[in-house]
C-alpha cells in the first residue's frame, strides 16, 4: 500500500473495470424487459444458452431492481466515486497509521504493528497486553471524525444504491445479490442472542483461570493456559496441513502439494503490506495468498483457513466454465471455516496430554467467539449504523461510540466504563466497508461445524458431497448448492447444532481447568 507505482497499476486497472462495467450495463435492462415467453424462445432458438440458463435467470430474479441501460451505466460509472471512502480508509489503515512503539516482555522498544498487535494481546504479561490495546487504539481516537466520515459516506453509498435499485434497504440489496433471504440473517441474530449466556460462562470462567480481579478487553484473546504448549513455525504448520486435511482426501491432497510447490502464499510481514490473512486471484491465476505469519497456533489455523479458500477457487475454477468460475460470498466462508472445524477435530482426536488438549480447546472455543459471536455482533452494529442513515441520524463518532460500546456490553458483559477504548474498535473494522459481509462468517462457520462433523466422522458419500459443494460454484443458487452437501441455512438447526458442539466443548473445558488446578 505505500508502493506509489502499484497504486497507479491498481487504479487504472479499476477505472478499466469501472469503464467495462459501464459499457456493458445495458445488458441486464435488455434481459428484464424481455417476456418469459420471450426469454424461453431464446433457449429454443439457441439450444447452446442453456449452458448460461442459471446466469441469466439469476439476472432475471432482479427484476423491479434494475434501471434503464442509460441508468445503469451512469451508476456504475459512479462505482469509482462510491469506492472512495473504502480507498481512503484502506490507505489510512494500513500505510499512514503509525501505532509508535511499546516495550515487549523483555522490556524492550518494540514497533506496534497490524501484524504483531495480536501477538501482544496473547502476552501472559497483563501490562504488555494493556499497553498495546491502548497504544493501538491511540491513533484511531485522534482521528476519530475522520473515521467516522470514511465510514459514514460508505452507508450513505450503500444506502443510496439501495435506494437507486429500488430496494427497501441496504441489507435486501446486499443479499438479494446472493439470493439470500433476509430471514437467514435474522435468524442468525435471533439465535446468537440467545445463546450470549454460554458466552457470559466462557469469559467467566476466562477470568477465574486467569486470577484477574477485573477482566479487560485486552485480557481476551490471552491463552488461558499460559505460555501455549504448542507453537507452529511455517515450515511446521505447512507439512502438517497435509495431515490434518487428510480426511478431504487425495484430490484435496493434490490442491495443496501445488500451493506449497508452487509458491502461492506470500508469508511474511512487511512494510505497508495489507493486514491479515487473504486468499485472491482471478479465474485465470493461481488463487493467491497474502498472510502476515507468527508462530503460534493461532496462525497455523489462519493458513488452513486460506487454504479452504483458494483449495474452493480452485476446484470451482478447474471445473465450472468462466459464467459460473467464482462462487457466492455467502458459501466463501464455509470453505475456509470447515478447513478450521477439521483442524480442531484431528487435533483433539491425536492429542495425548491434557495440557495439550487444553490449548486447542482454548483455541476453539476463542475461534468460535472470535466467528460467530464477535462476527454477529459486528452484523448487528452494521445493520444499525445503515438503519440509522435511512433514517436521517448523522453518524458522528459520538453516535458510533455510543452505540457500538453498548453493543460490546451486551456480548462481552464487561462494563464500557472500565473499557473506555473498546468503543472506538468500529473505526479499525475493514469489514465494515464491505457492504453486509461480516454475518457471513458467523453462518459460515456454524454451516462448517455441521460438515466437519460429517467428514470426519461420516461416510464417502458425505466427503463426495462436499467436494461437489466445492466444484459448484455459481452453476446454482447458493442456498441449493449448501443443501446438497447437507445444511438447510433456511432452519435454525444448523445454528442449535454448532452451538451445541460449543458447548459440550465448553463443558470439557471446564472440567479440564478443574483438573488442572486453575480455577
Amino acid at each position: 500500500t505505500t508502493n506509489d507505482e502499484n497504486q497507479v497499476l491498481n487504479q487504472r486497472a479499476f477505472s478499466v473495470y469501472v469503464e467495462l462495467s459501464g459499457a456493458s450495463s445495458w445488458f441486464e435492462p435488455a434481459i428484464l424487459e424481455k417476456s418469459d415467453e420471450e426469454f424461453e424462445k431464446f433457449f429454443k432458438e439457441e439450444p447452446r444458452l442453456e449452458e448460461f440458463r442459471v446466469a441469466l435467470e439469476a439476472a432475471r430474479i432482479q427484476k423491479g431492481h434494475v434501471l434503464s441501460d442509460r441508468e445503469e451505466a451512469l451508476l456504475s460509472k459512479a462505482n469509482e466515486v462510491f469506492s472512495g471512502p473504502g480507498k481512503t480508509f484502506n490507505f489510512l489503515n494500513n500505510a499512514d497509521l503509525k501505532f509508535g512503539t511499546i516495550k515487549n516482555e523483555q522490556g524492550e522498544e518494540v514497533e506496534l504493528t497490524h501484524g504483531n498487535y495480536t501477538t501482544f494481546l496473547e502476552s501472559t504479561n497483563a501490562e504488555v497486553r494493556k499497553n498495546a490495546f491502548e497504544t493501538k487504539y491511540k491513533p484511531y481516537i485522534q482521528f476519530k471524525n475522520t473515521f467516522a466520515s470514511t465510514l459514514g459516506s460508505e452507508v450513505k453509498a450503500h444506502n443510496f444504491k439501495a435506494l437507486a435499485h429500488n430496494y427497501e434497504s441496504a441489507r435486501q440489496a446486499a443479499l438479494s445479490s446472493n439470493q439470500v433471504p433476509e430471514e437467514v440473517y435474522d435468524a442468525l441474530v435471533k439465535v446468537v442472542n440467545e445463546k450470549l449466556p454460554l458466552l457470559h460462562r466462557y469469559i467467566a470462567l476466562q477470568q477465574k483461570a486467569l486470577g484477574l480481579d477485573e477482566l479487560h478487553m485486552y485480557d481476551m484473546y490471552v491463552p488461558i493456559t499460559g505460555e501455549a504448549p504448542i507453537k507452529y513455525n511455517y515450515e511446521e504448520a505447512s507439512k502438517a496441513t497435509f495431515e490434518a486435511l487428510k480426511p478431504l482426501g487425495e484430490e484435496y491432497q493434490d490442491i495443496l502439494k501445488q500451493a506449497y510447490d508452487q509458491r502461492w502464499i506470500d508469508v511474511a510481514e512487511n512494510v505497508g503490506k495489507r493486514s491479515g490473512g487473504y486468499s485472491s486471484g482471478g479465474y485465470a491465476t493461481a488463487p493467491y495468498i497474502l498472510l502476515n505469519w507468527h508462530d503460534d497456533l493461532s496462525n497455523f489455523f489462519t493458513l488452513v483457513h486460506e487454504l479452504g479458500h483458494s483449495a474452493h477457487s480452485y476446484f470451482t475454477r478447474h471445473t465450472q466454465p468462466f459464467q459460473y468460475g467464482d462462487y457466492s460470498i455467502f458459501l466463501a466462508e464455509i470453505a475456509s471455516t470447515t478447513n478450521e472445524n477439521i483442524l480442531t477435530e484431528k487435533l483433539l482426536e491425536e492429542v495425548e496430554d491434557d495440557a495439550t488438549r487444553f490449548a486447542i480447546l482454548n483455541n476453539f472455543l476463542d475461534g468460535f467467539r472470535g466467528t460467530v459471536f464477535r462476527q454477529t455482533q459486528f452484523a448487528e452494529f452494521e445493520h444499525a449504523i445503515h438503519k440509522a442513515d435511512q433514517e436521517g441520524q448523522v453518524l458522528t463518532s459520538e453516535f458510533l461510540n455510543e452505540l457500538y460500546a453498548d453493543l460490546n456490553e451486551k456480548y462481552y458483559g464487561l462494563k464500557k466504563e472500565d473499557n473506555p477504548q473498546i468503543q472506538y474498535e468500529w473505526a479499525r473494522i475493514p469489514h465494515f466497508y464491505y457492504d453486509y459481509y461480516v454475518f457471513q462468517y458467523s453462518t459460515g462457520f456454524s454451516a462448517a461445524s455441521a460438515l466437519a462433523e460429517k467428514i470426519v466422522h461420516g461416510s464417502q458419500e458425505d466427503k463426495d458431497k462436499y467436494l461437489d459443494y466445492l466444484k459448484a460454484g455459481n452453476s446454482d443458487y447458493p442456498l441449493n448448492v449448501i443443501k446438497k452437501a447437507g445444511v438447510d441455512m433456511e432452519k435454525e438447526d444448523y445454528l442449535n447444532a454448532a452451538f451445541a458442539v460449543f458447548e459440550r466443548r465448553l463443558d470439557e473445558f471446564e472440567a479440564l481447568v478443574e483438573k488442572l488446578g486453575l480455577a
